[in-house]
């Protein structure tokens, strides 16, 4: 929903009429995870894919009959059924969509995702009240009606704890709201800040990071002591650069399981300082970049400084995958694909030759 709904909220203060179609569950392999969305209006315009083109023109036909009925509804396109055969999803796998006309809740989870605030989309996908739908804050706040009380009062709390952790689910309720029972299935898809990626060292690598970062979804910081370099004019592209001690902006930053740490300088003097103190935050991804002798040098100085034999198995050093890179644009993609490695759990080799399913089976995060 991210990535369309300033389109879908220009079509809104139009007076267009507008179908979202968001996929809610994916069984085995699909090009695009939950969350994902389109939305078709009245005029036939699309924004947004939900399978890199797999399933999309069926799913406007779809969207053409929510438009001309109002009637909220789940389809699903898999490789196993004739439809999915014929729409052309040869992924190998499922995926699970529901089509609703635009929700009167819409503009506030709009204004809330440009303001980047944490909230959570909940959407009764099957039950008796299917299509209705709530909004949920982080501190709890509910806007919009969800079946009955002690139902909505569930979800709420399911909502909080997707919002916590940043993850997209679908869950199963009783009628009321009963943990272990069915009847109600709703779709909880959280919306949490962009992750931050901090760049610590304003050298050439750090501009095609940058970029690439940017592309990622992450807010990016690049950072450096000197003044000389980190400057606007060589970072156009960083949501922020500033000229402080590494570990001075890192003690103040924030830092939680999603946050990844680049240290660019191989400069012992920013170095030691920033990694000792980034080994002991939450952050998902610690690289640092130089040789492995550097590297070596590196750690001995961080020993005498207290620093564990475990907190410095963290540190993915020399940074980036193996991919043979030499320019600075090459290095930033092994960079960046040894972060969404590590984040997967994958180990990062060639899917050639390989074997098992491409896409893991796990709880989406945002």
């Amino acid at each position: 929903m991210k990535d369309i709904f300033e389109q879908v909220d220009r079509w809104r203060r139009d007076g267009r009429s507008v179908v979202v179609a968001t996929v809610v569950q994916v069984v085995r392999s699909a090009p695009r995870g939950p969350g994902a969305a389109m939305a078709v209006n009245e005029l036939g315009e699309v924004a947004g894919s939900v399978s890199g083109g797999c399933v999309e023109g069926a799913l406007v036909e779809e969207a053409e009959r929510v438009l001309a009925d109002g009637k909220p509804r789940l389809v699903s396109y898999g490789i196993s059924d004739e439809q999915g055969i014929s729409v052309g999803l040869t992924c190998g796998g499922t995926i699970h969509l529901f089509l609703q006309p635009l929700f009167a809740e819409f503009p506030a989870l709009a204004e809330a995702l440009r303001r980047d605030d944490p909230i959570a989309l909940c959407v009764e996908i099957e039950g008796p009240d299917a299509g209705a739908t709530m909004l949920v804050s982080r501190d709890g706040e509910a806007q919009g009606v969800l079946g009955n009380p002690d139902l909505a009062h569930r979800v709420l709390e399911d909502a909080r704890s997707c919002i916590a952790r940043g993850t997209t689910v679908v869950r199963e309720y009783g009628l009321r709201g009963e943990p272990l029972e069915s009847g109600v299935r709703a779709f909880i898809d959280a919306f949490v800040p962009r992750p931050d990626l901090y760049i610590f060292g304003a050298v050439d690598f750090s501009r095609a990071l940058v970029t690439l970062g940017k592309y990622l979804g992450y807010r990016v910081s690049v950072v450096d002591a000197r003044r000389t370099f980190a400057t606007r004019q060589r970072f156009p592209d960083a949501d922020e650069v500033v000229a402080a001690w590494p570990d001075e902006f890192l003690a103040k930053a924030r830092v939680d399981e999603r946050t990844a740490i680049c240290v660019l300088t191989h400069d012992p003097k920013f170095d030691v300082p920033v990694l000792k103190l980034a080994l002991r935050t939450r952050a998902g991804y610690i690289g640092a970049m130089g040789s492995r002798g550097t590297h070596e040098r590196r750690m001995a100085a961080l020993r005498a400084e207290g620093v564990t034999e475990a907190e410095l198995e963290r540190v993915r050093a020399p940074i980036g995958l193996d991919i043979g890179s030499t320019t600075p644009e090459e290095t930033a993609v092994a960079i960046a694909a040894e972060i969404i490695a590590l984040r997967t759990g994958h180990p990062g080799g060639f899917l050639h030759g390989g074997a098992g399913p491409i896409h893991r089976q796990r709880e989406h995060v945002s």
